[in-house]
Formats: structure tokens, C-alpha cells, sequence
């Protein structure tokens, strides 16, 4: 990690990193680019609408669930230098290897004077916070799947009260000492308090119910019932299908993993062909969202090296 770190503090390889990322990011929108035309046709300008402003939101709420984590560390940020570190680094999910995100966040978050060690423990703290909240939202979610879409797995969703109590914040606390101590990383310089783990915690599990909203949006757009189960199922499958793609790490954000997963949890509920179309828009929109706050993020940290700039010798 330490490595990878230096690496990125070189001005040119943060650009190539960066290029490299967003080409990845629009590669995956192209690919993606038939399955976005025949939504276009098959589902409402309105509903794709809808969906897009979902996916937004959705990314909104991860960023504020992990600057909670951030400031419960010990540094604060402001919205604008959250989402200017925020924003450029999760392009970097896109980079196979589910690291590059975490190593960019350390590098942009030193031009905000945060210390690298403090920004790698914040993401990854965020990140864990996203894994247990999405298990949970998972189980509870999938309790309404259809008896065979889970098969003999079914047993599993039963283990969401047990999983909840990782968010109680003492047993947290000592979940994240382990990790940390497995990797050979330094522990927390505090711990977590309840309040500020409450707050992430808040953040995360209003960011899975809103990226369900966006999956449940698109699949009832081409004909899934509109009813609660069909909202809980789609919640829950989403959670499931992003920490499914989360393991999978030797691909970007998770591609295909996310995909198949969605497709076994809804495929009760919608023929196969309408079901691919959702999982593929579904994908295409998020990652037009995260390109979009990474241009922001950009934007931003010119500005503000723009504004730190010394006047030239000779004004003023």
C-alpha cells in the first residue's frame, strides 16, 4: 500500500493513473452503450430519468456516510473538499486490484492536509461499514426473494440479526482493531464514537435502500410488479450484488459479479432478457455518475490550487 502510495505522489503518474481509470470507466459505458439504447426504447425517458437521479443520490450518500468516518477521526472537511476527494478517487475502482480507490483517496486527501494514514483508515472503515450494512440490508431484503432463487442458501439470510450487531459501535471497534491487525496496519488513534459511527452507519443504509430504489425503478419500468416485495427485493439484491462484486477484486467495480448476482435475485420476478437490460443500465448509469462527480472532483482541485497559487512577482 505504502508503495503504491509513493507512486501516485508524482504529478504525471496521477494523471496517467487518472487516464487510465477514466478510460476504463467510459470503456464500460460503451460497452454498455446497445443495452442503454434499447432501454431507451423499452422503459420511459421519465423512469431512466428517475433511475439516473437515484444512481446520484445513491453515490451522494456513500460519500457523506464515508466523510462522517472522516470527521470522526479527527478531520473535518467541507462538502466542496469532500467531494473533490471523493469524487477523483472512486474513478478508481475502475482499475482492477480494489485498492486504487483507497490509494488515491490518501494522495488527493494530503493536498487537504489529511494525514495518508488517516484517509487509508477512513475509506477502509467506510468500506466496512458498507459491507456489514449491506449484508444486513441484504437478508432482511431477500427474506422475499422467491423460495428457489436461493436454493439451499436460503439459510443465510438468517444471520441478519447477528450481522447487525457488528454495527453496535464497541464490537465494531474490536472488528476493525482485528482487520487491522491481520494487515499489519496501525489501529485506529481513537475509536469510533457512537455518534459518528451512527451517522455513517445512517448514511450507508439510506445509500442501499436508494440504489435499490434505482435497480426497482428500472426493472418495474419493463413490467415488474409494483409492489413492496418487489422494492425489497431489489434493495436487498442490490446489497448482495455489490459485496459479491466487491470480493471479486481482479475486476473493475466488480463487473459481471454484480451482474450475475441481480440476475439470479430478480430473475423470479422478470424474464431473463429484461432482467440483463436492467443490470446492464443499472451499471451504465452509475458509472456515467461516477465519471460525472470525478469531473466535479477535478474541477474543484484546480480551483483550489488556482486559488492557493502565489500572485505573480510584480502585482498587487
Amino acid at each position: 500500500m505504502r508503495r503504491l502510495a509513493s507512486a501516485l505522489r508524482s504529478p504525471v503518474t496521477r494523471w496517467v493513473f487518472l487516464g487510465i481509470a477514466v478510460a476504463l470507466a467510459v470503456y464500460a459505458v460503451w460497452v454498455n452503450w446497445d443495452s442503454l439504447v434499447q432501454a431507451a426504447q423499452d422503459i420511459s425517458p421519465g423512469t431512466i430519468l428517475a433511475a439516473a437521479a437515484a444512481s446520484v443520490l445513491y453515490v451522494w450518500l456513500t460519500l457523506l456516510s464515508w466523510r462522517r468516518v472522516l470527521t470522526d477521526l479527527g478531520s473535518p472537511l467541507s462538502l466542496r473538499a469532500a467531494t473533490s476527494v471523493f469524487g477523483v478517487s472512486q474513478i478508481g475502482k475502475y482499475v482492477p486490484g480494489g485498492v486504487w480507490n483507497i490509494v488515491a483517496a490518501a494522495e488527493i486527501g494530503a493536498d487537504h492536509q489529511i494525514p495518508r494514514r488517516r484517509s487509508v483508515t477512513a475509506m477502509t472503515v467506510a468500506v466496512l461499514v458498507s459491507l456489514v450494512s449491506g449484508a444486513v440490508v441484504g437478508c432482511v431484503g431477500l427474506l422475499v426473494a422467491p423460495p428457489g432463487a436461493l436454493g439451499s442458501w436460503r439459510w443465510v439470510l438468517w444471520c441478519a440479526p447477528v450481522l447487525a450487531l457488528l454495527l453496535v459501535p464497541r464490537i465494531m471497534n474490536r472488528l476493525i482493531a482485528t482487520v487491522f491487525s491481520i494487515t499489519r496496519r496501525e489501529p485506529l488513534e481513537h475509536p469510533l464514537t457512537r455518534g459518528g459511527l451512527a451517522a455513517s452507519v445512517g448514511w450507508a443504509l439510506a445509500a442501499w435502500v436508494v440504489a435499490g430504489l434505482q435497480v426497482w425503478l428500472l426493472a418495474t419500468g419493463l413490467d415488474m410488479p409494483v409492489t413492496p416485495r418487489t422494492f425489497a427485493l431489489a434493495v436487498g439484491g442490490y446489497a448482495l450484488a455489490w459485496i459479491v462484486g466487491f470480493l471479486v477484486i481482479l475486476v473493475p467495480a466488480g463487473a459481471g459479479a454484480r451482474e450475475a448476482v441481480l440476475l439470479v435475485v430478480l430473475g423470479g420476478a422478470l424474464s431473463s432478457g429484461s432482467v440483463l437490460l436492467v443490470v446492464l443500465v443499472s451499471r451504465a448509469l452509475l458509472t456515467v455518475v461516477d465519471l460525472g462527480i470525478a469531473a466535479v472532483g477535478i474541477a474543484l482541485q484546480r480551483s483550489r490550487r488556482d486559488s492557493v497559487q502565489p500572485p505573480p512577482a510584480g502585482l498587487g
